[in-house]
């Protein structure tokens, strides 16, 4: 296969262009359910008209020649056709079985395009993106309104579905992957947990691309983000390019790509619908309207790569492989290496800002009344008690089912996802708390924003706080990290600074976690008690802060459990 220069060398010089429409140019072939089937699937039980995807098994050459089409119009980076080749979505077919090889031909036929118009000309190089849509279901919403607890699809059943896409994918040829059309964010972090482990199984990584869609004039994802929590739920992926494409045209998404371009320490994508849908469902800006609405992108620097959405045609692109032409490509914003939080919006903090204050009443063991509305299971109470806490100023809730007389781990996934279907409780982050890693883990898998894990340490070993911590970025949390090692609970200034260092250096240089997710907890000691041995307890605390600040760049403090500094 030719060999090509890495793609973000080509970003900082100039804009690249990703095609457009897979399905606007199938549709545009009026194929019948025979021509769906091929020969391949001819007595599959199932009806296969409008399963595009599988189109790349039964109709190879139809499929390539829409992406030399694609190329031809000047189109740097091509899409394979595998928008709904997961499990999830092809179980509308019944073609579950048929993932790995759709996904395998693919990545092959475009691949094969990609490399065959490169090298009729390497001076501009073409890529083939992996294509990976958000499937079908959302792991952030209940499908019913009479059950909001309820998820039509679990956040493993994602990240395995993802996971069986890209290894196909990736076999096939695909240089990049896109991540795409997403509506709940928390989709997005399965696919990303799913290329993470492929990319460590593998041994390899490839540059990913995110795009999310802002569903209506309110400026938020389907799952109700706004585009900062959006963003700052993603941030710990070392992304290629975040971006937005489909249902807005380039006219309604203007505001939102010039919010994300001025926030993003990414490259900027944008890849937009041929304007808003028309009464019969088609799409009106024909390829020099719509090239007038993006220019204004481009003219104000805020893109670095453009393509299209439903209803763009190669001649759509054409217009923009112009546009794109002798156009500056913007600059990415520096990372400022602030702490950031969100839920359904975004925690406003910043440099000099006061406490953030944590919410603590959704403890079991903080508690008495929380606990027993639990074991009740009067979850409807206890929502209640979020609900005040943000009303009375929390800023982060803290959710803690430590009980002996509670499964936990079931009780905090089926409180979290009741907490996400109430947007007052839901836009604020989370502090998912627990002594137990199962429960923490399983309570990460329910949170779209970006939260706090409450807590971790090196009480177990280095072994497993590494284990621990990669995971924790994985999913796109801060941590709070005790004062405990191996030799139990730090209890000296000295035992608190060594232990604090030690964790800092693993974190940052081991498990590749970012410094300002770092949150410390240095062990406030009971004081007050008349004992010699505990006079100091409270001088020896403020000068580990102190000494923290000094010492560990970018690292938080939290003064017990409700508040962070």
């Amino acid at each position: 296969m030719t060999e090509k220069p890495d793609i973000r060398e080509l970003l900082r010089d100039r804009i690249l262009v990703l095609d457009g429409a897979m399905g606007t140019m199938i549709q545009q072939l009026e194929l019948e359910e025979e021509d769906f089937r091929g020969t391949q699937f001819r007595d599959h039980p199932d009806n296969l008209k409008g399963n595009n995807d599988i189109l790349s098994i039964t109709q190879v050459e139809k499929i390539r020649e829409i992406h030399m089409a694609f190329l031809e119009a000047g189109a740097d980076i091509i899409e394979t056709n595998t928008f709904n080749s997961t499990s999830i979505s092809q179980a509308d077919y019944g073609m579950e079985g048929a993932v790995r090889e759709i996904n395998l031909q693919s990545a092959r036929i475009a691949r094969e395009a990609a490399d065959e118009v490169t090298a009729r000309n390497p001076e501009k190089p073409r890529y083939v993106a992996g294509s990976i849509g958000p499937t079908n279901k959302t792991a952030s919403m209940s499908p019913d309104v009479n059950d909001p607890g309820f998820r039509a699809v679990s956040f493993d059943d994602l990240k395995m579905a993802y996971l069986e896409q890209a290894e196909g994918l990736l076999e096939g040829g695909a240089e990049l992957f896109l991540v795409e059309t997403i509506f709940d964010t928390l989709n997005a972090k399965a696919a990303i947990v799913a290329l993470n482990e492929l990319f460590r199984q593998q041994n390899t990584r490839l540059p990913v691309m995110i795009s999310g869609t802002i569903t209506d004039a309110s400026g938020r994802t389907l799952s109700g983000q706004t585009l900062e929590a959006f963003i700052q739920s993603l941030s710990h992926v070392d992304l290629l390019s975040l971006g937005l494409n489909c249902s807005l045209g380039a006219k309604e998404m203007r505001p939102y790509i010039k919010e994300l371009a001025g926030k993003s320490p990414f490259f900027v994508s944008t890849h937009p619908n041929a304007g808003l849908p028309n009464q019969f469902g088609e799409y009106d800006e024909t390829p020099a309207s719509m090239a007038t609405q993006m220019q204004e992108f481009l003219e104000q620097g805020q893109v670095n790569i453009i393509g299209g959405c439903c209803g763009t045609t190669p001649a759509h692109i054409r217009e923009f492989a112009k546009l794109a032409e002798n156009r500056q490509p913007r600059k990415p914003a520096p990372s400022m290496n602030r702490f950031q939080l969100s839920g359904l919006e975004p925690l406003a903090s910043f440099e000099g800002s006061n406490f953030i204050n944590i919410g603590e009443r959704l403890n079991v063991a903080g508690s008495k009344k929380f606990a027993r509305l639990i074991r009740e299971k009067k979850y409807e109470e206890a929502l209640d008690i979020a609900l005040h806490q943000v009303e009375n100023g929390a800023q982060v809730l803290d959710v803690n089912m430590d009980d002996a007389m509670l499964d936990a781990e079931k009780e905090m996934v089926t409180f979290l996802n009741l907490m996400m279907a109430e947007p007052e409780v839901a836009r604020v982050p989370l502090m998912v708390d627990s002594s137990k890693w199962s429960v923490i883990e399983a309570g990460l898998k329910c949170v779209q924003g970006k939260s706090i894990v409450n807590s971790i340490s090196l009480k177990e070993g280095t072994d497993a706080f590494i284990q621990h911590a990669k995971k924790i970025r994985d999913y796109g949390a801060a941590a709070v990290v005790m004062a405990f090692d191996e030799d139990g609970q730090a209890a000296t200034y000295e035992r608190r600074i060594s232990i604090c260092e030690r964790a800092y250096r693993l974190l940052t240089k081991a498990a590749g976690f970012p410094p300002q997710d770092i949150i410390f907890d240095p062990n406030i000691l009971t004081i007050g008690t008349g004992m010699e041995e505990h006079n100091n307890y409270a001088v020896d605390f403020i000068r580990t802060v102190e000494w923290i600040k000094e010492n560990l760049p970018h690292a938080k403090v939290s003064g017990g459990v409700s508040n962070l500094s």
